[in-house]
């Protein structure tokens, strides 16, 4: 299934301008990690040169662990946004919400480190009103960060009851359809949504009809990204740019730059920039 994602992800950016145009739209990446594995096969110098070739203007990085972060805001802060991920090793991903160990580790990092986000993370349903979620949402709060969280829209819902201030970046749009993501909307108005991994909004350079209504209706809720969950995908960041400069480009010009790069700069570069 990933090979054949990628496969036509590739053909996708035949359409796409070609890298290094002077009038290339920019693209704020809202969902990139940099793990272990990643940092061993593309080192960090060599991971900020694919970065800056795909045309980005900011990339949103987490990575289990966090050095893997560390490393890329250190080569190039003026790209990199850093958001802290909840797990220490990949094999996290579904035991953290019960290993309280985890909060001991997230707390000793806000203290060393900036963010704009704790995530991504992974929870679904009842989980997201466990203790150590809970703890989480509170960290959130307490350290004024974005909570970017891999959920169903129960869990998110559950999010929300627990702060109702809190702000959400949705990841994958929840891989819900365009009218359950415009209810979810809708509901909150502090949720965001990335369109990282997906590539139903848009066929052959074309957004799809449903999808478009609701880019229209919240043009400020929503932002791309590529989710390099394993190292090869590292080396496809600048087809997945070009991706969505594809299907950007059947929006008005407004629209598409919003969900390019105006809304992750606005709503998370201005974060590490102090503004």
């Amino acid at each position: 299934m990933r090979l054949l994602a990628a496969m036509g992800l590739a053909l996708s950016v035949l359409a796409a301008p070609p890298a290094g145009a002077a009038d290339i739209l920019p693209i704020f990446d809202a969902h990139l990690h940099y793990s272990h594995d990643a940092w061993e096969s593309v080192p960090p110098q060599e991971a900020i040169a694919i970065l800056r070739q795909a045309g980005l203007k900011r990339a949103m990085v987490s990575s289990s662990n966090d050095d893997g972060t560390q490393r890329l805001l250190a080569a190039a802060p003026d790209l990199i946004v850093p958001e802290l991920r909840p797990y220490r090793t990949r094999g996290e991903i579904g035991t953290w919400m019960r290993d309280e160990t985890v909060l001991a580790y997230v707390e000793e990092r806000l203290k060393k480190y900036r963010y704009a986000a704790i995530g991504e993370f992974h929870v679904y349903g009842a989980d997201a009103d466990l203790p150590v979620v809970r703890r989480l949402v509170e960290l959130a709060r307490q350290h004024r960060l974005f909570l970017h969280a891999h959920s169903d829209a129960d869990a998110v819902d559950r999010l929300f009851l627990q702060d109702p201030q809190a702000r959400i970046l949705w990841a994958h749009a929840g891989f819900a359809r365009p009218e359950a993501v415009r209810e979810m909307l809708a509901r909150h108005r502090h949720l965001w949504c990335d369109l990282a991994f997906r590539s139903d909004h848009a066929t052959g350079g074309k957004v799809d009809a449903a999808w478009r209504a609701v880019f229209e209706a919240f043009p400020d809720r929503f932002m791309v990204g590529t989710d390099t969950f394993t190292p090869e995908r590292w080396h496809y960041i600048g087809e997945h740019a070009n991706f969505s400069r594809a299907w950007l480009a059947d929006l008005p010009k407004d629209l598409a730059e919003r969900i390019a790069w105006r809304n992750g700069e606005a709503l998370l570069g201005r974060m590490m920039d102090g503004r």
